[in-house]
């Protein structure tokens, strides 16, 4: 039997026998570019953590809201903005500061042991900390902040689920969930330091809820959706009292 034929606008006609070969071929080198592609592809780091303190009522912040601005643009960093309450006597309440962030401030401050909290303030990753007014005082900080992720547990999202597996070093630890905004908001200051200003704020920390402990072991912990879409979620497995953050996810 003659091999069935279709005809390509032409007047000859092209088995299908062949029309398949070619086609079979095609998918070959397609599939051949893409493993080339991705061979040499590794599996996206988990970020460096950086919080700042700051308070809109503080003059010496905008420079350090400048900086956590221009680190939240990087993949490897977590930018996380805290503002803090103990400014709002001083004639500008904070519209984005809330005690349970003070009392975060205070968790740093004993456990990096400083007798006192101040604005601005840079925590990289739990262990480290800087005055953050410009890049070049943070990043020395973030470098050595990445020589430990290889050690952290891996986090991963499932809905409304967020998996943290076992890790080899088993260490109590608190896992905490963070809604932050990553927009930039520009806050009007009326009255204080920074009256008749106008502040860029970014990744500004709207909600931070403890999920519960990790002892080391895999454990998956539930979490509700957020009221606020435009919000985005991070996941931070850190030691009790202000320690060092073990692992942190965007998720």
């Amino acid at each position: 039997m003659r091999d069935p034929v279709r005809r390509n606008g032409s007047s000859d006609p092209i088995p299908v026998r062949a029309v398949r070969t070619r086609a079979a071929l095609s998918a070959a080198f397609v599939l051949a570019a893409f493993l080339a592609g991705t061979a040499g592809a590794a599996p996206a780091e988990p970020p460096v953590v950086v919080e700042l303190f700051t308070s809109q009522g503080c003059s010496s912040c905008p420079p350090a809201n400048a900086t956590l601005s221009i680190l939240a643009d990087r993949p490897d960093v977590l930018a996380l903005s805290f503002g803090v309450t103990y400014w709002d006597d001083l004639g500008w309440k904070d519209t984005f500061a809330s005690p349970q962030f003070t009392a975060r401030q205070w968790s740093y401050a004993r456990g990096l042991h400083h007798d006192d909290v101040a604005t601005p303030q840079m925590v990289v990753q739990g262990r480290a900390d800087t005055v953050g007014q410009t890049p070049s005082e943070v990043e020395p900080l973030i470098r050595a902040a990445k020589a430990d992720l290889k050690a952290e547990p891996s986090i991963v999202f499932r809905g409304e689920h967020v998996t943290i597996a076992a890790a080899a070093a088993r260490r109590p630890a608190d896992v905490w969930l963070v809604r932050y905004d990553p927009r930039t908001v520009q806050v009007p200051v009326r009255r204080g330091e920074n009256g008749g200003r106008t502040l860029p704020h970014r990744d500004v920390v709207r909600e931070l809820t403890r999920l519960g402990a990790w002892n080391g072991s895999a454990a998956t912990f539930s979490f509700s959706r957020s009221a606020d879409p435009a919000l985005r979620t991070a996941v931070l497995v850190q030691a009790a009292a202000g320690g060092p953050i073990l692992a942190a996810a965007k998720g």
